[in-house]
Parts: C-alpha cells; structure tokens; sequence
C-alpha cells in the first residue's frame, strides 16, 4: 500500500527501503550534476555486503550507503509513513530530551556518524550520503552546526555528504571530501 507522505507529497511504499534509497539517490544525483562538471550516474541497488547504490564518476565505482535525518520520532514515521524499529524509536526519543532543534540536528548527525562508522562493505570507493528530512533543517543550518559534528576517526567513506532538505533545494555540503 503506498502512503502519501505529509512532507513534499513523497510516496513511499511500506517497507520499500530499496525505493526510499533510490529516491535519495536521484536527488543527490541530480544536484550534484548540476553542482559539479563530471557526471555522477546511478548503476545499481546492491546487496547488504555494500552500499545501498552503486553508481559510475569519471570511470570509477562509487558505492554509496544512504541515511536519512530525522529530528523526532513522530516526524520519521509521518515521513516514512510507517512504524518505525524500536531501536530507531529509541534513539529519536533520546534526541527530542535535547532542548532545541539545533542541538538535535548536532545530536542526529553525531549518531548516524557513529553508527556508520562501524560498517564494513566489499568496496574499492565508498560514500556515505545523508539526507535531511527535517523541515526546519537546511544546508545552512548544518553549516552553521558543523563545528559541532564529530566525525569518527575510523570510518569507511572516502566523502561524507549531507543534503540539506528533501530535494536538495538548499543544496548539499561535503563534511568530508
């Protein structure tokens, strides 16, 4: 059953990761086509044991691992339109104890750095993109924040871009390039 999302109108289809991922992937892609002279083109969906996608830059494998960035739970399921994971519903309600949106925003991102930084995959060039969901988050606002943002020292992403919104409109920032 697919469920329109509150937020742009995104459908998204219950369970459907595979096309949430891809659906990021077309807006990285897209702005960072339009950002940048040499053409980033999508190739494939992978398997666990890799990034989400797999995608083709001036002759080179890319795999790129997609995150998304909530600020609340409740905001993650009216996005998603779903139940979420009790390990995901554990984690967003630590975060809304914070007191501001700006401290969450830090505290988001910090958290799936961590939880990223973790991850092993079977791939020569990895990327790891995160989109922001949250509607009062954008490009600037993550700039402003990103002397705040802790980046493991021990990770396995050559770059680590973060888009500013849904559909990149403010853009996206590299944190690590």
């Amino acid at each position: 059953m697919n469920k329109k999302s509150p937020i742009n109108q995104l459908t998204i289809t219950d369970g459907d990761k595979v096309a949430w991922e891809k659906q990021a992937t077309k807006v990285f892609i897209k702005w960072y086509n339009i950002t940048f002279t040499k053409q980033l083109t999508f190739l494939s969906n992978n398997q666990p044991s890799k990034p989400d996608v797999s995608c083709l830059l001036d002759g080179n494998k890319i795999d790129i691992e997609i995150a998304h960035l909530y600020g609340t739970e409740q905001e993650a399921m009216a996005i998603l339109g779903k139940e979420l994971g009790e390990h995901t519903r554990r984690e967003l309600v630590k975060q809304q104890i914070n007191s501001t949106t700006e401290q969450r925003l830090v505290s988001a991102l910090n958290r799936i750095l961590e939880q990223k930084s973790h991850k092993q995959y079977a791939s020569q060039h990895a990327w790891l993109v995160i989109r922001n969901a949250h509607p009062g988050w954008n490009t600037e606002k993550i700039k402003f924040a990103s002397d705040q943002i802790v980046q493991p020292l021990n990770h396995p992403f050559e770059q680590v871009w973060i888009v500013g919104d849904l559909e990149a409109k403010s853009g996206a920032l590299c944190i690590q390039c």
